[in-house]
């Protein structure tokens, strides 16, 4: 019997990003081929053209909230569902080059995310240092390894794995301004077979409204108020186009094959512009979605065969 092929995971790399630890923590003890990619749009187009089976990137950040880059390529291009997620506790050291001191610290490259995170604690203890953004905490690290004294920063904010794995000093440790901060990870692949409801599921959207219409984000919320679902995440972001027109990125307690989330989603097609199906997928954290009364699939179900009832002439 020929070998199966080993699944392709992409992710925002390189080597040492906390999206590599996500990625590890996901795919657990089976053997994977891993694909290190640049930024999260290229993680993203691997599996679009093929390259990739899956994708692992980051989607929201305790402390900053949604990362746009993941949000707004998930909204537009070849469709993709979220299959998984997974949240990783982040923690920062300031690492630089062997006999760098804390007091010649001057410019810090970092993911942005990360520097919001440690902005606080950099304006305290590093007075009038400059950022200097990066694709990613492991990215300012392994540039910095690689390039010395020319890579145009001083130190970079990363994971101590990235540190370790780079070969650079630790320059202080607990850097970070809320040391609870975490990062919530998805697994993206194509469109496929959803993963099986198990009580305990997220379903993830991209919803338009409609323009120039007065109440249209109550409209499209009471989709979801009236049929007990409740949402767990609601982002807007700009569709681009022009402005004053905004999509909104929503995660929802259910999963598709349930009743009350179908009649949802056929409530949102009916009223809004466009929807966009982006996953049903198992919560990392197990918590059971509380169904209010009225809204269970028997409910659903026993209300459709009592119309059904009416049509046929009972009562």
């Amino acid at each position: 019997m020929p070998e199966q092929p080993r699944a392709r995971y992409a992710y925002l790399g390189p080597e040492g990003t906390f999206t590599e630890a996500a990625l590890r923590a996901l795919v657990g003890d089976e053997d994977v081929d891993t694909l290190p990619c640049a930024d999260v749009v290229t993680a993203l187009e691997k599996v679009r053209t093929g390259e990739a089976d899956f994708a692992v990137v980051p989607i929201e950040n305790s402390v900053e909230g949604g990362v746009n880059a993941t949000l707004d390529t998930l909204a537009t291009g070849a469709p993709l569902v979220v299959v998984g997620e997974m949240v990783v506790p982040i923690t920062f050291v300031l690492a630089g080059l062997p006999g760098t001191a804390l007091a010649d610290v001057r410019r810090v490259a970092t993911h942005p995310h990360a520097w919001a995170q440690c902005r606080g604690w950099a304006a305290r203890q590093l007075a009038g240092a400059v950022h200097v953004p990066a694709t990613s905490t492991a990215a300012a690290a392994a540039h910095l390894a690689d390039a010395g004294a020319l890579a145009g920063y001083d130190a970079a904010l990363c994971s101590p794995l990235s540190a370790e794995r780079y070969g650079l000093e630790v320059l202080a440790t607990g850097v970070a301004d809320n040391p609870r901060a975490v990062t919530r990870f998805v697994l993206v692949g194509a469109p496929g077979a959803l993963p099986d409801p198990t009580g305990a599921d997220k379903t993830t959207l991209m919803v338009h409204l409609p323009d120039n219409e007065a109440g249209a984000l109550l409209h499209m919320l009471d989709q979801f108020a009236v049929r007990g679902v409740n949402l767990s995440r609601i982002e807007s972001r700009p569709i681009g186009d022009s402005l004053g027109r905004y999509s909104f990125s929503i995660d929802l307690e259910g999963h598709i094959a349930e009743e009350r989330v179908q009649a949802t989603l056929i409530g949102l097609h009916r009223v809004c512009p466009l929807v966009r199906f982006l996953g049903s997928y198992p919560r990392v954290d197990g918590v059971a979605h509380r169904q209010a009364p009225g809204t269970s699939d028997a409910d659903f179900i026993a209300a459709r065969e009592w119309v059904e009832g009416l049509l046929d002439g009972g009562i």
